[in-house]
């Protein structure tokens, strides 16, 4: 009979069942073996021939390279991008299908295949080769001079859509829809034009005094807006889409009644033409049409990165924005922030409209001058992520729209509203982040990087 006290004389049972003595190193494998640690398998030691444990597999760490293009990839930048490369594929599809000589050839494609890809070809290439020589550069006029005035024209189109996305881009970064650019630009056009037809005035004081009036009437119109959410909380959407329709019938009133917007003497509802010590000067010579409103439209891009960047009013916006009860409760007096916030949208929108009566229509204006800008400004802030240069490259691209679609349509016979649709896949795939990263396969933001599994040895394996 074995004794209590003796240790080495404790049986124990071993895993096959055997009473025996303790061994320790054979504990301690029982011990790794039965350890619930997802790690426990690579993390024991193994035994070896000299009874030596094998360290477990060390996984690098991602490179500068591989982080930066992971950065990039799960970017909102990168889905800008692709959107707009979405887009001109289906655009290249639909100028292909709606081509008369892609349709004749698709007649005997099992008989001769080869000559409908040759078709598409040169439908689509030509109908491309056509947009940017548009919009950019065109290589079949004599000189630089000549050649480049297609992207004066792009310029020229974007200017007032790269003031009328920067009001939108500030009101959503505040939280707010400002969908009323069409009757904040009427407003701004009709108190610029009506300074600018009726007054005498110096040069280049002119000019500032029918700027300054447009300004303040498209900010005075939006701040409606802001005001009756403010004090009622009536939603800026519905409001803006009323005030447009106010807007523009006042605007209609105003152009058929003499004395007021109406051109003396005539029964069309259209200004008399802007006197030109108030129209804006021409940036590269006459023979172009850039006028000093894209000037004004740039350093309105620095003015609203300063403000939502750099200064208190823009954290204050930003913060409300994010979370209008958080800002509350840090101190900040949301309607305030609301009125203020739409009352430089509604100045920034009123640029484009100023930009419109004194640089592009100066011969007198309609109830049309507005010419969509307002609505497209939407998209070019959705486009642009709501940011400053976002909205610059977006207004941009947009004017190369304005200026290409007019000459694929004059040299290749492709139909204006393939552009038009262009425009609206752009804004169905901004409004699907997850349907862009799906067809490119890209990662979604947050999510870490894939690391390899540790390699398991034979040896480990069999322990």
């Amino acid at each position: 009979m074995s004794d209590p006290q003796d240790p080495q004389a404790e049986p124990t049972v071993t895993p096959s069942g055997d009473s025996g003595p303790i061994d320790p190193a054979a504990a301690a494998d029982q011990a790794a073996d039965a350890s619930p640690s997802p790690a426990g398998s690579t993390a024991k030691a193994t035994a070896t021939a000299g009874g030596t444990a094998a360290a477990p597999d060390e996984v690098e760490p991602p490179s500068r390279w591989q982080t930066a293009l992971r950065e990039i990839a799960t970017g909102n930048a990168i889905i800008s991008v692709l959107a707009v490369l979405l887009a001109l594929v289906v655009g290249a599809i639909m100028i292909a299908f709606t081509d008369e000589d892609v349709q004749a050839a698709a007649g005997y494609f099992f008989a001769r295949p080869g000559d409908t890809f040759v078709a598409i070809w040169d439908s689509v290439s030509g109908a491309y080769s056509a947009f940017f020589q548009g919009s950019i550069y065109n290589f079949r006029r004599p000189g630089f001079a000549t050649g480049i005035k297609p992207l004066t024209e792009t310029l020229n189109f974007a200017t007032p859509l790269i003031a009328a996305g920067l009001g939108v881009a500030l009101a959503f970064r505040v939280g707010m829809f400002n969908i009323g650019g069409r009757g904040q630009m009427l407003m701004a056009a009709s108190a610029a034009g009506w300074v600018a037809f009726s007054f005498d005035l110096p040069l280049g004081l002119h000019m500032f005094v029918a700027l300054l009036a447009g300004l303040l009437a498209g900010a005075l119109w939006a701040g409606i807006a802001g005001l009756l959410k403010a004090r009622t909380g009536a939603h800026e959407v519905i409001v803006t889409i009323m005030l447009n329709y106010i807007a523009l019938y006042l605007v209609t009133w105003m152009l058929r009644t003499p004395g007021l917007l109406q051109a003396p003497g005539s029964n069309n509802p259209k200004t008399p033409p802007m006197k030109d010590t108030a129209v804006f000067f021409p940036l590269l010579g006459e023979q172009y049409n850039l006028h000093f409103g894209f000037v004004l439209a740039l350093a309105a891009v620095v003015l609203v990165w300063w403000i939502l960047d750099r200064s208190a009013l823009g954290f204050q916006f930003r913060a409300v924005g994010e979370n209008p009860n958080a800002a509350r409760v840090a101190g900040i007096n949301v309607k305030s922030m609301y009125v203020y916030a739409m009352l430089i949208s509604g100045a920034l929108v009123g640029l484009a409209g100023v930009s419109q009566v004194l640089g592009t229509v100066t011969t007198g204006f309609s109830s049309g001058i507005d010419a969509g800008i307002g609505f497209d400004a939407i998209t070019v802030a959705l486009l642009g992520r709501s940011t400053p240069w976002g909205v610059l490259a977006a207004g941009i691209l947009f004017g190369a729209f304005k200026a290409g679609g007019f000459s694929m349509q004059a040299a290749e016979g492709v139909p204006i509203d393939i552009v038009l649709v262009v425009q609206s896949l752009i804004v169905l795939f901004i409004a699907a982040p997850p349907l862009v990263r799906a067809i490119f396969r890209l990662p979604a933001p947050g999510s870490a990087p894939r690391r390899p599994r540790p390699t398991v040895t034979k040896e480990v394996a069999a322990k």
